[in-house]
C-alpha cells in the first residue's frame, strides 16, 4: 500500500512541469528586450526612414526584425493593416532618441491631403532592428484635435538639443513626469512647472499671445481619473520625457504625453489623446459646445 501511494506521488510530481506549459502559447512577436542594445545614430537612422516609410506609404523601408510587433492606438494590428501603408504628405515632423531604452517617437503632422493627423509613433529596437512599431493616431473627433494648430505651434516652437547647463537628470524627468499624471488623482502633487511654458494639447495651445511670462499651470479637470500603463522614453540631448500611457484604465484611451525641461523645470508639453471631446480651432482655441436650449 505504501510502495502505491509513493508511486502515484512520483508520479503526480513528474506530470506537474507538463502541466504548466499548458498555458497561452509563447508571443509571435520579437520580445521587448530588459536592456536592449542600441547606438544614438541608430535610433536617428530609424526615425528618418519612419518619416520617409510614412510619405511614401512603404514600412519596409525600415530595419524591421522578422517577428516585429505592429501596434495602432495600442491594439495591436496586422502590418497590412496600419496607417504606414498610406502615404501622407507630412507638413512637420519632430524625433525623439532614447539610446538607454533604445526607444525614439516621432510626432508627424498632416493637414493636408484629404484627412488631417496628428500621430506620434513609436519604434523600439535591438542590435539595429525595429521590433515593435507602436503609432497613436489621432484624428478629427479625438481631444482638442486640430491639425492646422498643431502645425502652427509645434513648428515655431524650439525644442532643439540643449546646453549641457540646461539639461535635467532623467529621474527628475521621470519623477516631474509622473507628478503631472498622478495630478489627475491627486490635485496636491509637485508638478515643477517652468515659465515661461506652453502647453500644445491636440490643438489647443495655451500661449496664444506669445507671453513671456505663461504658465502651463492652468488647472487640470475636477474628478479622480488615473493614468496607468506608464511607458517612459527619455530624450537627454532634447530634455524631454514621452509617455505612453492610458487614460482611465488599462483598457482607457490611448494617449502620448512629451514634457520639455530646461533648468529642472517643465517649459512645455505636447499630448495626443485617442478620446472623444471637444475640438480646437486653428487660432488653438478650444470650439466650446453650444448651450443646451432652455
Amino acid at each position: 500500500m505504501i510502495r502505491t501511494t509513493l508511486l502515484a506521488g512520483l508520479l503526480a510530481c513528474a506530470a506537474t512541469p507538463a502541466m504548466a506549459q499548458n498555458g497561452p502559447p509563447p508571443s509571435p512577436y520579437a520580445p521587448l528586450q530588459d536592456r536592449p542594445t542600441c547606438t544614438r545614430d541608430e535610433l536617428k537612422a530609424a526615425t528618418d526612414a519612419y518619416v520617409e516609410a510614412q510619405r511614401t506609404g512603404n514600412i519596409a523601408l525600415l530595419p524591421l526584425d522578422a517577428k516585429v510587433h505592429f501596434l495602432e492606438n495600442m491594439t495591436t494590428v496586422e502590418r497590412g493593416a496600419g496607417l504606414w501603408n498610406t502615404a501622407l504628405p507630412i507638413a512637420h515632423a519632430m524625433s525623439l532618441h532614447d539610446d538607454k531604452r533604445c526607444k525614439t517617437f516621432t510626432e508627424a503632422i498632416v493637414t493636408q491631403g484629404g484627412t488631417p493627423y496628428v500621430i506620434g509613433t513609436r519604434l523600439y529596437l535591438h542590435q539595429g532592428k525595429v521590433i515593435r512599431v507602436d503609432s497613436i493616431v489621432t484624428k478629427t473627433g479625438d481631444w482638442l484635435f486640430n491639425a492646422n494648430a498643431y502645425l502652427k505651434y509645434s513648428s515655431a516652437e524650439d525644442w532643439s538639443d540643449l546646453f549641457k547647463y540646461q539639461k535635467t537628470p532623467p529621474s527628475e524627468m521621470i519623477r516631474g513626469a509622473n507628478a503631472y499624471l498622478d495630478g489627475f488623482a491627486d490635485k496636491f502633487t509637485d508638478i515643477p512647472w517652468g515659465t515661461p511654458c506652453a502647453r500644445l494639447e491636440g490643438g489647443a495651445y495655451t500661449n496664444r499671445t506669445n507671453d513671456p511670462h505663461a504658465s502651463c499651470e492652468v488647472g487640470l479637470p475636477p474628478g479622480v481619473l488615473y493614468i496607468v500603463n506608464r511607458d517612459y522614453l527619455v530624450d537627454e540631448e532634447k530634455g524631454v520625457i514621452n509617455v505612453f500611457c492610458r487614460f482611465g484604465s488599462s483598457t482607457g484611451g490611448p494617449d502620448s504625453h512629451s514634457f520639455r525641461f530646461i533648468d529642472g523645470k517643465i517649459r512645455g508639453v505636447h499630448t495626443l489623446s485617442v478620446l472623444p471631446g471637444p475640438q480646437a480651432d486653428d487660432n488653438g482655441g478650444i470650439v466650446r459646445a453650444p448651450a443646451a436650449a432652455g
